[in-house]
């Protein structure tokens, strides 16, 4: 659930943030009738990235990178776009005219719907992928990973309702829109950093009329570097920047500023402007809770988590003899063995509930690889998906299931053969 409350937000933040900021600065601009231009680019980008979603993940049709490669240079013209009209014709709406206003809600409808278009798509397209471990859409692990992912768009519609507030009865016409333009700007660039990602890696369906060179284009080269190390430095400015915004909100709603003739009218500003903390004191503790999704939670749900260190066995001739006195007690048993051509290959044994069988099966899934596995208030789970073993199916194959393991009992030992042992390498190279 934790994984995709932070992929989520941190995937729609950016998008959420300036579509939300271009709606409040339209309508301070021009009034709220020339909203009607930018909400049918807003749902012109949601209903495409629905579309693009289902298509993806319910046809075998491929939507190859080509498409974030010409996404890329969209966003950078319609971000430069709204730029140059917001500064001729924003400042200035009362003399911009007819055609200065629709060029500017225009740029700022096409900025929206790209930005949608581009972010959308892949948040829509998780529970198309949640691992239920073959239990289908109607399990407790696909409402778990559900439950997570609607957290995520509900934190993110308070956020972008509290945001859009706050820009707009904001007094420093400016704030919003210094945010909006300095954040749009610097996404901008970052979307050039990505856009010779497949020239300097060499993408055969590029078809460039010049080659990329490394010591040559050396430029290129950096920014793409640049994007990919520092990606999350695009997000955490627009935090600060909102966090601005919602400080500036804040203070100039902490004493009475407008005339008033009568007592009656000064109870009514202290109440706009109660009101009016209360929206920017709601919007920081969304922001705080965007923060925390993408730090702490992102680092609790990616820490590194140990495997319990390989017990001992004995090996007799081409056998390994594992006492069962040593693994009846129902907890995870980890043991590994080390082949002539020097893989270690694990596996697991765990006393299955109520039974006198055993849970054998390699220390990895057809699914996640040898990512392994690991105990937690008994039980079983995948250290990669985090998917929750039934203890009972483990060493049947399919799923999310360890490989399994083929065993003897013998004398009161398991008796693995190293043979089998040996057929396992693959999964461990």
């Amino acid at each position: 659930m934790l994984k995709y409350i932070w992929m989520v937000i941190q995937d729609l933040f950016l998008t959420v943030t300036f579509v939300t900021l271009i709606h409040a600065v339209i309508v301070k601009w021009f009034g709220r009738e020339s909203l009607r231009l930018h909400r049918v680019g807003i749902a012109v980008g949601v209903i495409s990235s629905i579309a693009l979603a289902i298509v993806k993940n319910t046809t075998n049709k491929i939507v190859s990178s080509r498409w974030n490669h010409k996404i890329y240079i969209v966003i950078i013209g319609f971000t430069l776009a709204f730029l140059v009209f917001s500064l001729l014709f924003g400042r200035k709406r009362e003399k911009a005219g007819g055609a200065g206003k629709f060029l500017t809600c225009f740029s700022g409808a096409g900025l929206s719907a790209i930005w949608i278009f581009y972010a959308l798509p892949g948040a829509i397209a998780y529970p198309f992928t949640f691992n239920t471990m073959g239990n289908g859409y109607w399990s407790w692990y696909f409402f778990q990973r559900l439950t997570g992912w609607l957290l995520a768009f509900i934190l993110l519609i308070i956020y972008a309702r509290l945001l859009y507030e706050c820009a707009f009865h904001i007094k420093k016409e400016l704030m919003p829109l210094a945010v909006l333009l300095t954040g749009t700007m610097t996404n901008a660039f970052y979307c050039l950093c990505r856009f010779f990602v497949p020239w300097v890696n060499r993408a055969k369906w590029l078809n460039w009329p010049a080659a990329f060179d490394r010591e040559k284009h050396a430029w290129a080269a950096g920014l793409v570097r640049f994007g990919s190390r520092y990606a999350m430095w695009f997000i955490w400015l627009t935090v600060i920047l909102v966090f601005l915004l919602i400080v500036a909100f804040f203070m100039e709603n902490t004493r009475i500023t407008d005339p008033y003739d009568n007592p009656a009218q000064l109870r009514k500003l202290r109440a706009r402007n109660r009101r009016h903390r209360r929206q920017a004191v709601g919007l920081l503790i969304c922001l705080a809770a965007v923060s925390v999704s993408m730090s702490v939670i992102k680092a609790y749900d990616n820490r590194e988590i140990a495997l319990s260190e390989p017990e001992t066995f004995t090996v007799e001739e081409d056998r390994i003899l594992v006492p069962m006195e040593n693994v009846s007690d129902g907890h995870l048993h980890r043991f590994e063995y080390k082949t002539d051509n020097d893989v270690n290959v694990r596996w697991i044994v765990v006393k299955k509930p109520g039974s006198a069988s055993f849970g054998v099966g390699l220390d990895a899934c057809e699914v996640c690889g040898n990512a392994g596995y690991y105990e937690n208030n008994g039980r079983v789970i995948c250290k990669r998906c985090d998917v929750v073993m039934n203890i009972n199916t483990i060493g049947f194959k399919g799923g999310c299931n360890p490989i399994p393991l083929s065993y003897e009992v013998e004398d009161g030992n398991l008796v693995f053969r190293i043979e089998d042992l040996k057929a396992g390498e693959k999964e461990f190279k």
